[in-house]
């Protein structure tokens, strides 16, 4: 019985880590893109205030987002538009993790995991 709790334990934290990570990948043409993603010049304007992070472990809540080098590594393909109006989302760059999260809580669905 011990066993098979700890083997839904060790199941469940895997899964559940696996969806928090945001590992995002920008492509070239929307048509490719699961985003559009358009980056804001004031923090106000914004949907989602993103942190850069440095390595892909960091990426555990919403906001902390770290690139990847290949598409299949990606949770999320993104293409950057050059309209607000084309966007899914606006997103601003922040300067310290603790900035980073949600400003419009509408729009967290756009960031739900798919299941793979």
């Amino acid at each position: 019985m011990k066993r098979n709790i700890l083997l839904f334990l060790s199941a469940f934290l895997f899964a559940s880590g696996s969806l928090l990570a945001q590992k995002m990948y920008k492509v070239q043409y929307e048509s490719q893109s699961d985003l559009k993603i358009y980056v804001v010049s004031y923090e106000s304007q914004a949907d989602l205030n993103v942190y850069m992070v440095k390595y892909d472990s960091q990426a555990d809540r919403d906001g902390l987002w770290y690139n990847v080098d290949y598409e299949s590594q990606a949770d999320f393909k993104l293409y950057f538009v050059d309209y607000e109006s084309q966007a899914d989302l606006k997103i601003y760059f922040v300067d310290y993790e603790s900035q980073a999260g949600w400003k419009n809580k509408s729009k967290q669905h756009l960031l739900k995991f798919k299941n793979n």
